[in-house]
């Protein structure tokens, strides 16, 4: 029997799948939990509907991304930090104050877990920090630390 998964199945597939299993399997242990549909027609058609617009919805957040990485590209930003004398700052430089600073200066907000950090900044000087967008959309960005 064909049937359309609900929710992910270990083993089975994956949430919106269309998958072939056994009949007593399907109709004792699938549909009454609520884990699956039988693949009628109707079902079909609104599967298809629902993959159409998550496509949609995809494609529209990697084009933002990338419209975002294109003003972001050669960026670079200055961020302030209480240092010690031979440099050394007194804390770290962290993802959030990375963040605020491409905020600061382009006005587009970017989740600080977007931001990675190859290594944890302690020293005033210049780095480069990559920014994931999106999976398929990277940019890197330069920041300047300075003695606060």
């Amino acid at each position: 029997m064909k049937v359309i998964l609900k929710q992910d199945v270990r083993d089975l597939g994956q949430r919106g799948a269309l998958v072939n299993v056994a009949d007593g399997y399907a109709r004792n242990f699938l549909i009454p939990r609520g884990l699956a549909v039988p693949a009628t027609a109707a079902n079909l058609k609104q599967r298809q509907q629902r993959l159409t617009v998550q496509k949609s919805k995809a494609e529209k957040l990697q084009e933002s991304a990338a419209s975002l990485a294109d003003r972001l590209g050669g960026l670079s930003i200055t961020v302030r930090a209480p240092a010690g004398e031979a440099g050394r700052l007194f804390g770290s430089v962290t993802a959030q104050d990375i963040a605020d600073g491409i905020a600061a200066v382009v006005g587009a907000e970017v989740d600080k877990r977007k931001v990675e950090l190859p290594e944890n900044i302690k020293n005033v000087g210049t780095y480069e920090v990559l920014l994931r967008l999106h999976p398929k959309v990277t940019t890197r960005v330069e920041v300047r630390v300075v003695q606060a």
